[in-house]
């Protein structure tokens, strides 16, 4: 067992998010074409729904602090809709014709929205979120978390090496989930408090949410 590293009270950065979405999009060029329509983890959405997912989470993340007033009460009324029962309800989706290129093109353009608006808008900025109305930040940090555990999510079962670095996943649990173990490996206990994982003496969530408002 080892402890967190200590920049673990570093704020979370664009440039820590800029990190995630190049990792992730490093690791997913590796996947094999069949496994784009196959089951992603244990979800029950396809990879490639999961990755439209993913980027459409980015997106809205980005356009949720974009309008000079930020709504506070609702997200912005983009309309999401579903290419089929039970598959995920996107504003964003990806030209099948593109194939895998396009869809990790359409990942990096959708994370590169959301590092800008991190990068530029004024940290008092507030905004609706489902789990807390948040800040520059948290919505920041939110979209870490969404490119981790899904790039774990589209990783699994394929042997592709998928470990993010130990400092990111501290500040990121350290931003958005408080009640998180502070004493266990920083990835595991990421994976454990999104329900992905079980931890030593701590049994898999069945439920989890994080916190996004800001903390004193």
């Amino acid at each position: 067992m080892s402890t967190p590293p200590e920049n673990t009270t570093s704020p979370v950065t664009a440039d820590d998010l800029d990190e995630a979405v190049r990792l992730a999009v490093g690791v997913l060029g590796k996947m094999p074409e069949p496994a784009w329509d196959q089951p992603a983890g244990s979800l029950e959405w396809s990879r490639w729904e999961t990755a439209e997912h993913l980027a459409d989470d980015l997106f809205s993340y980005a356009a949720q602090i974009g309008p000079r007033k930020p709504p506070l009460e609702d997200v912005v009324p983009f309309a999401w809709e579903r290419r089929r029962p039970g598959g995920p309800a996107n504003a964003i989706h990806v030209d099948r014709a593109a194939g895998p290129e396009g869809m990790l093109g359409v990942l990096e353009a959708c994370g590169a929205l959301l590092v800008a608006m991190a990068r530029t808008t004024p940290p008092e900025v507030r905004a609706h979120h489902v789990h807390g109305t948040s800040d520059p930040e948290g919505f920041a940090t939110m979209g870490i978390v969404e490119i981790l555990v899904h790039t774990h999510d589209l990783t699994e079962g394929l042997g592709l090496d998928w470990t993010p670095p130990a400092g990111l996943c501290a500040r990121v649990l350290a931003r958005l989930f408080p009640d998180a173990s502070r004493t266990t490996d920083p990835w595991p206990t990421l994976l454990w408090a999104t329900g992905r994982a079980e931890l030593p003496g701590h049994p898999r969530l069945t439920t989890w949410r994080w916190y996004g408002t800001p903390r004193p």
